[in-house]
């Protein structure tokens, strides 16, 4: 069985717009710096997409454990020696810049998505079907939606990118995505839902770092939380559903919220509140039932979260790439540690790191 890195990342570079069609052009993302600093030495850089400015963001090898051959995709054979040293088969690579939206516009998101996910396809290609990708539907152009995801389940990608917010100004469970859904549904692709926000803000840096908390983890948790309420994998029975990168420990409250709602609702059924919710009762397995699967940092109560996840819908990865929290190159070391000390059994890191993901990527 292949050990499989369930959360890493990319950087995108000036490679990624290799691949848009001639009438686009215009639309390809530049390279700006702020006033005064050279390219060479620059701390901080940004792409320019359609007269705004989206953080580009200047890494070290040193600080993450990489080099930028490797994250941007451009020494593949490099990043596979990587993953060898980190005893992994596998890695699903998602975006860095597309985890928040960028643009209100139909034709740059398009554009730029449907580049993205050619790049990624003939990386995918180049490793010799060992990076695999999770591609970027254009949820502004739900018409062109079908036609990229079934590109992309040809050619290397396995699982739908999906934000938990107001993504093309629509909820997750609003039935402007079930198109969306029915077509991962046919095509055996999960949905998952990252850290991210799929609602454009052109704030500056310093102010986005007041609401990142808010912007950035909790439209995973509120995804979590809605398409359970609102019965969405009911409508999709063979679907599958991640929470990726926004830790496991809010399982246990959400889970709990749900349930005392229902209880409520059964205790005041004429409660407007009442027609909100179309579950009635909140199984033990509900993460089981609805094919949900979250990832988890290996540091957390795991004792804790397993109680209310169990060991067959938990992910976990290495974040390559990223030097923030949620970076743990020695993912796989550290949990077979825990399970040295009694933490969690072996086997549940066997399904942890090999099983669970191989069922929800489908690889």
């Amino acid at each position: 069985m292949a050990v499989i890195d369930a959360d890493t990342h990319v950087d995108e570079t000036e490679d990624t717009w290799a691949f848009m069609r001639d009438g686009d052009e215009a639309l390809r993302p530049t390279t700006a710096y702020p006033t005064g600093q050279d390219a060479s030495n620059a701390k901080m850089r940004y792409w320019m997409i359609d007269g705004k400015r989206q953080i580009r963001f200047v890494r070290t090898d040193e600080e993450t454990h990489t080099t930028e051959g490797a994250r941007e995709l451009k020494d593949v054979h490099r990043r596979l020696e990587d993953m060898d040293r980190m005893g992994v088969d596998f890695q699903v690579m998602y975006p860095t810049l597309f985890l928040v939206e960028f643009t209100d516009k139909p034709e740059v998101e398009l554009a730029l998505r449907r580049s993205y996910n050619r790049w990624m396809a003939e990386r995918w290609a180049e490793s010799g079907g060992r990076l695999r990708y999770v591609m970027l539907p254009p949820t502004q152009n739900m018409d062109a939606a079908p036609e990229e995801m079934r590109f992309a389940r040809e050619h290397g990608a396995c699982g739908v990118l999906k934000k938990g917010d107001r993504e093309a100004g629509v909820w997750a469970n609003d039935p402007y995505f079930f198109p969306l859904y029915e077509e991962a549904q046919k095509l055996d692709m999960p949905i998952c839902f990252h850290t991210g926000s799929g609602v454009p803000d052109f704030t500056p840096a310093r102010e986005f770092t007041f609401s990142r908390f808010y912007r950035i983890l909790l439209p995973v948790v509120h995804a979590f939380q809605s398409l359970i309420v609102h019965g969405v994998p009911d409508r999709f029975p063979e679907l599958r559903f991640g929470f990726i990168e926004a830790t496991a420990s809010w399982v246990p409250f959400v889970l709990y919220e749900i349930r005392r709602r229902i209880e409520k609702n059964i205790e005041r059924p004429t409660s407007v509140l009442r027609s909100t919710m179309e579950i009635e009762e909140m199984p033990e397995d509900i993460l089981r039932r609805n094919r949900m699967y979250v990832s988890f940092q290996v540091d957390e109560d795991l004792d804790y979260v397993l109680q209310h996840t169990g060991e067959d819908n938990l992910l976990v990865g290495s974040d390559y790439t990223h030097n923030d929290s949620a970076q743990e190159m020695d993912f796989l070391a550290l949990l077979k540690q825990r399970a040295d000390k009694g933490d969690l059994s072996h086997s549940a890191v066997t399904k942890i790191t090999q099983d669970n993901p191989k069922t929800f990527y489908g690889i």
